[in-house]
C-alpha cells in the first residue's frame, strides 16, 4: 500500500486528522467539565489493601477543581509540568484531572519507580511540581524528599498522607482560597508526557495533546462494550497510558469503574462479585490468576470480557477462560500509540487468540521490509502505523528521526504480519525490551546497573521465559578474573541502585565471552537461543 504523503508534514498529517472529524478544537478541559456534570453520578472505586473509597465522577471533578486552584496558586498553568507518582487512589484520579484543569502537562509516573528513573524525568520534563504519596506498602516515599529537592525546576514536592514533612506541603493543607480559573489552551497543545521504557537505558518522554487524548477515549467503545450496565476492572498501574486512559473513561464515557491498588487475584474476584464487573483488560498472568483460585465458586459469573494485551494468550487458558462464561481476545497498541488494532467479542476463537486484531477505526497499519517497501499478505516485517490517537513527538525531539519514517508513519519496532482479514499478528520484537506481567522493561537500563557491579566484566540482559510472568530479564555475565557472583549479591546490588525491584535480573548465566558480530554488537537473539529458548521464545 502507498502512502499519500512523501515527506513527513506534521502539518499535513494533523490537517488530515481535522478534515476526518477526528480533531477539533476541544480540549480535555472541556470533557472533564461536561463529564463532570453529564456523568456525575457514575461510581468509581479505588480499591486498596485493605479499604475500598467508593465515590464518583462528580465528587472526583469537584474535589479537582479545588486542588486545580491550589496548583494554580502555585503558579501552575499552561507551559508547565507537573509530575504525579501516585497508585490507583482516590487522590490520583484527583491530581490527574486537577493538572489536565490547569494547562499543565500532566507528567504520570509508575508508583514503582526509584529515585533514578524518577529524578531523570523531573529533570527532562523540567517538572514544576511533584505529587506523591507518604508510603505505599513497605516503600517510604518521603525519604527521598531531600534528593529530589535537588531538581532545578522543582518548585513544590506535595505529599498525599496524614503527616507534614520538612521540604514538602501536605495535601490535606493545599492553599485553594484564590478560586479556580479556566486557562486558555489549544487543542493541539500537549498535555500529557508518559515516559515508556524502552530499547535506550534512560526513558523516553512520549508527548500527546489534547486532540490525541480524546481520539484515543473514542476508540474506547471499540475495545470493550460500554453500555450503562458496564463496569470495569482497573488493574494497569495509572502511570500507563492504559492506567491514564482508565482514570479518564468514566468521565468521558460514564462506565463505572473500580481500581485495584496492588495485583491480587482473591481480591481481583472478591472486588468482581462485590460490583457486578463485567470487563477487565490484563495480561495472561492476570487471567490465569483469577482462574486458578480454587476457591472463586461463583465470582466471576458477572465477567463476559477480558482484553488481553502485551502477551499471547495460550489455547489451553483461552478454553478455560470459555468455560468460565469469559470472552478473551486480543488488543495491540504502545504508549506513543495507544490504540492500534483489536479484536471482536464476536470474532472466531482462532482470530481472537491467534491474532492481534483489525486496525481500530482511524488507524492504518503497513507491513514494511528493510527498505520500506510493503510487503505482502502473510509475509513477516516491520510494523509501522498511523492515527489520530498516535503520538506528537518526543520530549527529547532527538529520537523523533528514528521513530518515524520519511512520510510520517510511526515505526513500532515490532515484526509482524497482516493477514487477508487485515489482522494483524505479532510475531516478534525488534526492541530488546523484557515484559514483565505487561511491564515493559528496558535491557539496557538494567544492563547499565549490572555493568557497575566490580565482579562483571561484561553482560548483557535478555528475556526469559517464566510461567508466573510470562518474561523476566536474565542477566548473561562474563566475570572479572577471580571474582564470583550470583542472584543474591546481584539483588543487593539492584537495591542499592534505586531502580524499581522488578528490574533487578532474575535469572543468571556465567559464560566466558558474549557472542558478537563483526562490528562487536553482541548477539543477543543467539543468547536468547542458546540459554533461554522454548516454543515462542526463540
Amino acid at each position: 500500500m502507498a502512502s499519500d504523503t512523501t515527506v513527513f508534514d506534521p502539518e499535513t498529517l494533523r490537517a488530515k486528522w481535522y478534515r476526518s472529524g477526528w480533531y477539533s478544537d476541544r480540549t480535555v478541559i472541556d470533557v472533564c467539565e461536561v463529564g463532570g456534570s453529564v456523568h456525575a453520578d457514575v461510581p468509581m472505586v479505588f480499591a486498596g489493601d485493605a479499604t475500598a473509597v467508593e465515590t464518583s465522577v462528580g465528587e472526583i471533578h469537584r474535589e479537582a477543581t479545588r486542588i486545580a486552584a491550589a496548583l494554580q496558586g502555585m503558579g501552575v498553568g499552561p507551559n508547565d509540568t507537573v509530575v504525579v507518582q501516585l497508585p490507583n487512589q482516590f487522590e490520583c484520579a484527583v491530581a490527574y484531572e486537577a493538572v489536565l484543569l490547569t494547562g499543565a502537562t500532566l507528567v504520570p509516573v509508575v508508583h514503582i519507580y526509584g529515585t533514578a528513573e524518577l529524578s531523570f524525568i523531573l529533570e527532562q520534563s523540567e517538572a514544576k511540581v511533584l505529587i506523591m504519596p507518604d508510603r505505599v506498602r513497605s516503600i517510604r516515599y518521603t525519604e527521598r524528599i531531600a534528593e529530589l529537592s535537588a531538581v532545578s525546576t522543582l518548585e513544590r514536592i506535595v505529599v498525599v498522607g496524614d503527616a507534614e514533612y520538612a521540604g514538602a506541603t501536605a495535601w490535606a493543607q493545599l492553599d485553594t482560597g484564590g478560586g479556580y480559573r479556566r486557562p486558555q489552551v489549544r487543542s493541539d497543545d500537549v498535555c500529557l508526557l508518559v515516559y515508556t521504557s524502552g530499547t535506550t537505558s534512560a526513558p523516553k518522554g512520549v508527548q500527546h495533546t489534547h486532540n490525541s487524548m480524546l481520539a484515543e477515549q473514542r476508540t474506547m467503545p471499540h475495545l470493550q462494550n460500554t453500555t450503562e450496565a458496564s463496569v470495569h476492572l482497573v488493574s494497569f498501574p495509572p502511570g500507563h497510558i492504559a492506567g491514564v486512559a482508565s482514570i479518564l473513561r468514566p468521565i468521558v464515557h460514564g462506565t463505572a469503574s473500580v481500581y485495584m491498588q496492588n495485583w491480587d487475584p482473591h481480591d481481583a474476584v472478591d472486588l468482581i462479585a462485590r460490583y457486578g464487573v463485567t470487563s477487565t483488560v490484563g495480561t495472561p498472568f492476570h487471567l490465569a490468576g483469577i482462574l486458578d483460585l480454587a476457591d472463586r465458586g461463583d465470582k466471576l459469573t458477572t465477567l463476559t470480557e477480558l482484553m488481553v494485551g502485551a502477551a499471547t494468550v495460550p489455547d489451553e487458558l483461552g478454553r478455560r477462560a470459555a468455560a468460565a462464561g469469559i470472552t478473551t481476545y486480543r488488543c495491540y497498541g504502545a504508549t506513543e500509540h495507544p490504540t492500534i488494532s483489536v479484536c471482536g467479542v464476536d470474532d472466531s476463537q482462532d482470530a481472537r487468540l491467534h491474532t492481534d486484531g483489525a486496525p481500530l477505526p482511524g488507524v492504518e497499519i503497513r507491513v514494511i521490509d528493510a527498505d520500506g517497501r510493503d510487503v505482502p499478505v502473510g509475509a513477516v516485517g516491520e510494523i509501522i502505523t498511523r492515527g489520530p490517537d498516535q503520538f506528537v513527538g518526543y520530549r527529547d525531539s532527538a529520537l523523533d528521526r528514528a521513530a518515524f519514517t520519511d512520510d510520517g508513519w510511526m515505526r513500532t519496532g515490532d515484526l509482524g504480519h497482516l493477514d487477508s482479514d487485515g489482522r494483524v499478528s505479532i510475531t516478534d520484537r525488534i526492541k530488546d525490551v523484557i515484559i514483565r506481567a505487561g511491564e515493559t522493561i528496558s535491557s539496557g537500563q538494567i544492563e547499565d546497573v549490572l555493568r557497575t557491579h566490580p565482579a562483571v566484566a561484561d553482560s548483557a540482559v535478555v528475556a526469559a521465559p517464566d510461567e508466573r510472568y510470562g518474561e523476566v530479564a536474565a542477566a548473561v555475565v562474563v566475570l572479572a578474573p577471580d571474582a564470583v557472583l550470583d542472584l543474591d549479591e546481584i539483588r543487593q546490588h539492584f537495591a542499592a541502585s534505586g531502580l524499581a525491584k522488578q528490574k533487578t535480573p532474575e535469572k543468571l548465566v556465567i559464560v566466558d565471552e558474549l557472542p558478537r558480530t563483526a562490528v562487536g554488537k553482541i548477539r543477543k537473539a543467539d543468547l536468547r537461543k542458546e540459554y533461554f529458548a522454548e516454543r515462542g521464545n526463540p
